[in-house]
């Protein structure tokens, strides 16, 4: 199960990330596309309509849930269909990015290992002291493939998450509306932390792949990077238990690394 969403001037480009989903050596068994805007939906691209006579699920959302939409309408769904606890492990993936033929087995290969981690090809490392959780831009990049509650998944270049995970995600409801309404990554990571779910990035350095020109005008990394938005939203997301459990990991990496 692939699931990714969509919105405004990204929807006429959308098909491409699509068709790269589809063109892999691995194709999923469903991969659903979210929109929140009725028009939208009611008049979709040519690109796309074809897409769906291929087996390409379009949706629509109950409301604009922003970037948390391409996972919680499903996950939510799950519950409303009975199939809490059915469905295989989710993949969620980006409208703006190419994503190679062997995207989706280097995630399901590494799921089948590590049936109970969340698992990503580009992660950072949450950078936490004594005096609380530092800047966003002060998370270095994963330079480890190593499980570990201190690795923050990057959703950009696609993530896998365990089927147990989605249920929890069902219990923890819309609450990122309140804390993290524009980065799904926060919530995604503190449900993971609370719930006992480590991160693993596949690979020891991280992967960007090809991002589809001219689709960043709208993107969110402006308002949350470069205007601290991740920042505001960090401060309401993780609570000071959640702080003290990874300021907990960070000293019993320390202690375990080999000196």
């Amino acid at each position: 199960m692939v699931s990714l969403a969509t919105y405004g001037r990204r929807l006429a480009t959308a098909y491409l990330a699509v068709e790269s989903i589809g063109r892999g050596t691995m194709r999923p068994a469903r991969l659903l596309l979210w929109l929140d805007n009725p028009a939208e939906f009611a008049s979709l691209p040519v690109e796309l309509q074809r897409l769906e006579r291929r087996g390409l699920e379009v949706k629509l959302s109950d409301r604009n849930y922003g970037p948390h939409k391409k996972y919680f309408p499903y996950v939510m769904s799950r519950r409303t269909e009975n199939r809490t606890g059915v469905d295989g492990p989710l993949v969620t993936a980006d409208d703006d990015i190419l994503y190679p033929k062997t995207w989706l087995r280097g995630l399901s290969d590494a799921h089948k290992q590590f049936p109970d981690l969340v698992q990503c090809y580009r992660a950072r490392a949450v950078n936490v002291g004594d005096s609380g959780l530092s800047p966003y831009a002060s998370w270095e990049l994963c330079r480890t493939a190593e499980p570990s509650f201190l690795t923050f998944a990057i959703g950009v270049s696609g993530v896998i998450y365990p089927s147990g995970f989605l249920d929890l995600l069902q219990n923890a409801g819309s609450a990122f509306e309140q804390v993290c309404p524009r980065a799904d990554d926060l919530w995604l990571h503190v449900n993971a932390l609370r719930n006992g779910f480590r991160v693993r990035q596949l690979t020891q350095n991280p992967v960007h792949f090809p991002i589809l020109p001219g689709t960043q005008q709208d993107g969110l990394q402006q308002q949350n990077l470069r205007h601290d938005g991740n920042d505001q939203q960090i401060q309401k997301t993780y609570t000071e238990s959640d702080i003290e459990m990874l300021r907990s990991f960070k000293s019993a990496t320390a202690v375990s690394k080999p000196r």
